[in-house]
C-alpha cells in the first residue's frame, strides 16, 4: 500500500475510534452523593468522559444499598456501556456487578472496593492513608488514651485503613504508652453517628481522651464536635479527603491532619480506565492487586495521597484546591499557619 492510501487508512481508523467513543455511554452509580467530596469527583470524571467524547449519566443510591441494586440496571438499560461503581455496601453489590460483569459491562470499582473477579479497582493507597492520619497523631501524642473512630462496617475502606493506623501505634501499645478507649465504626461515615460515638467514649472513659484517630473529615467533624461540646480542645484529630471545613480546622488548629486524596485526579484515572476497558485495553499503569478480605486476585492502581497539616496548607491553595479565604477563615494571631499570613 503505498504512502497516501496508509495515510488514508489511519485516518479512517482514527475516525472510526472517535464515532465508537462518542457513542459509549459510561454509568456512574454514587453510594450517597450527598457528601460533599463527591461533587469534586464528579465534576473530574465528567470532564474527562467529554474530552474522551463519551457521555456521562448517574443516579444517586442516596445510602441505600438496595436502591444501588436497581440503579445500576437502571444505568445499562439507559444504554451504559461501561460502569462506574462507588458502593454503598460490599456485599450487596455484588450482584449486580456480577450481572454487569457477565453481560460484559465493564465495571470500575471506585474509591471502594468490590471484591469479585472482572472488575478494575482504583483508588488511593488506603493502608498508607491509616498510616498517615495515625503518624500525624502519634507526632503530637505519643503517649495517653487514644479513640479510633473507624469508618462504615459496610466499607472495605474502613479496615484497609485501621490497618494502617495500627501498625503506627502497634509498638506504643505494647509497651503501655498508649491504652485504646474507644475503637469503634461509623455507620454509613455518618458525622453525627461518629459524634454520638465519641460521646459514648466519652462518657465511659470519664473524660480522660488525648488523642483521636478518625479515619475520615466527617467522622472527624463529629468527633470534634463531642470534644467541644465537653469543653475539650487542643488534643490531636485525625481525619482524611481534605473537605474544606477540614482544612479550615487544621488551619484554626482543632484538626492536627487531614490527609488529601485528590479526587480530581481519581475522577479523571477513573473516566479514563472506564474508556479503555470499553475498547478492550488496559488501564494505564494498572497491577494485580490481592489484598481484600478474600484474597480475590483483580486489576487496580492505587494512587499516592499526601497528609495536609498546618506547616504544609498552602500546597492544597497552590493546587486550587480550596481559596486561602475559606481555608482560613476565622484564623486570627500569631499563631496562625504560614498560609494564612
Amino acid at each position: 500500500m503505498n504512502k497516501p492510501l496508509r495515510a488514508l487508512g489511519a485516518l479512517a481508523l482514527g475516525l472510526s475510534a472517535i464515532a465508537a467513543c462518542a457513542q459509549t455511554v459510561v454509568g456512574v452509580s454514587w453510594s450517597n452523593f450527598q457528601e460533599e467530596r463527591w461533587k469534586t469527583d464528579e465534576a473530574a470524571i465528567k470532564a474527562q468522559l467529554e474530552k474522551l467524547g463519551a457521555k456521562y449519566i448517574s443516579a444517586d443510591a442516596g445510602g441505600s444499598p438496595e436502591k444501588q441494586l436497581a440503579d445500576i440496571d437502571g444505568l445499562m438499560s439507559k444504554g451504559a456501556k461501561a460502569l462506574i461503581v462507588l458502593a454503598m455496601d460490599k456485599d450487596a453489590i455484588l450482584p449486580a456487578v456480577n450481572k454487569a460483569v457477565r453481560q460484559k459491562v465493564p465495571v470500575v470499582a471506585y474509591d471502594r472496593l468490590i471484591e469479585t473477579p472482572g472488575v478494575f479497582y482504583i483508588t488511593f493507597d488506603n493502608v498508607e492513608v491509616g498510616r498517615m492520619e495515625a503518624r500525624a497523631v502519634y507526632k503530637v501524642q505519643p503517649k495517653g488514651n487514644y479513640v479510633f473512630i473507624k469508618g462504615s462496617p459496610t466499607d472495605p475502606n474502613a479496615n484497609f485503613l485501621r490497618a494502617g493506623q495500627q501498625e503506627i501505634v502497634a509498638d506504643a501499645v505494647k509497651k503501655g504508652d498508649i491504652k485504646i478507649v474507644g475503637d469503634e465504626y461509623t455507620d454509613g461515615w455518618k458525622p453525627e453517628v461518629a459524634q454520638k460515638n465519641m460521646e459514648q467514649i466519652l462518657t465511659k472513659a470519664g473524660g480522660k481522651v488525648d488523642a483521636v484517630v478518625a479515619s475520615n473529615d466527617g467522622t472527624a467533624g463529629g468527633a470534634v464536635a463531642a470534644l467541644t461540646a465537653k469543653g475539650i480542645r487542643g488534643i490531636p484529630v485525625s481525619g482524611q479527603d481534605a473537605d474544606f471545613a477540614a482544612l479550615n480546622r487544621v488551619a484554626l488548629g482543632s484538626q492536627t491532619v487531614t490527609v488529601w486524596k485528590d479526587s480530581r485526579e481519581l475522577g479523571r484515572e477513573a473516566a479514563s480506565a472506564a474508556m479503555a476497558l470499553v475498547q478492550g485495553k488496559t488501564p494505564d499503569k494498572a497491577s494485580n492487586w490481592s489484598g481484600g478480605e478474600k484474597k480475590v486476585a483483580i486489576s487496580s492502581r492505587l494512587l499516592t495521597p499526601v497528609p495536609i497539616t498546618r506547616d504544609n496548607l498552602d500546597v492544597v491553595v497552590k493546587a486550587g484546591w480550596i481559596k486561602k479565604d475559606e481555608l482560613c477563615k476565622g484564623v486570627t494571631g500569631d499563631k496562625a499557619p504560614a498560609a494564612c499570613k
